[in-house]
């Protein structure tokens, strides 16, 4: 009996359950995540441009706290199964918002998970690398950082997108590193037109999420048509 107290009494400091069910926010389907607080919706709008909308579950319901023009890939969008690695494609689904990176120091009030981006760090797309999809510095090895980038297997070198990674911030998408699928799918500053995959958004919107992110809230993106 002291044990099935005990056990009880453990069950009832949990957490309530969590909210598990699909939600659709500005035409987008939302597979949340356990509590799930925060998403960024990205609804595409034509081309390469998509709307990118931020939202924070509170007092029951989902409410729109900022939105902005977007951008996806070059090569539309994807089922994120079938994505190819190189093909420009954005993957549809629900992801992870997980570390942030850029080029700034960390700000005391940021309370994500963050990397300030330095010589000779780069994001390992070599799919015979143990560190693939994964952020590795040239001096620790493991991976061709020397592949030129119209191999395959070239990985890419984050001083080189000075303006896109000033803010950025890593989602889970082929977190299993499924070889050939891709990596390093981001959400970033944009840059000078379609991205080569990840979602990016205005300076100003990125700057905003960073104060906002907070990994308790399980944040989330959600890809759609």
């Amino acid at each position: 009996m002291k044990v099935l107290a005990l056990l009880v009494a453990a069950l009832v400091l949990l957490p309530s359950p969590a909210r598990a069910d699909d939600v659709v926010l500005d035409g987008v389907t939302v597979h949340a995540w356990d509590r799930t607080q925060q998403v960024v919706t990205v609804n595409h709008t034509g081309g390469f441009h998509a709307r990118l909308t931020w939202w924070r579950y509170d007092d029951g319901r989902w409410v729109r706290k900022l939105q902005a023009a977007g951008r996806i890939g070059y090569g539309g969008l994807v089922a994120g199964a079938r994505r190819v690695q190189g093909s420009g494609t954005t993957p549809l689904g629900s992801y992870r918002l997980l570390e942030a990176f850029g080029t700034h120091d960390a700000d005391p009030a940021w309370r994500s998970s963050y990397r300030r981006i330095g010589p000779g760090d780069y994001w390992v797309e070599d799919n015979q690398s143990a560190y693939y999809n994964r952020w590795r510095n040239r001096r620790d090895g493991g991976f061709r950082w020397w592949m030129p980038d119209s191999n395959v297997n070239a990985s890419e070198l984050l001083t080189d997108r000075p303006v896109d990674y000033e803010y950025a911030i890593n989602t889970s998408f082929n977190q299993d590193q499924v070889r050939y699928r891709g990596a390093g799918i981001f959400l970033h500053v944009n840059g000078a037109g379609a991205t080569a995959g990840c979602v990016s958004g205005p300076r100003w919107f990125l700057r905003s999420l960073m104060r906002r992110l907070d990994p308790a809230s399980v944040p989330m993106i959600a890809i759609g048509r």
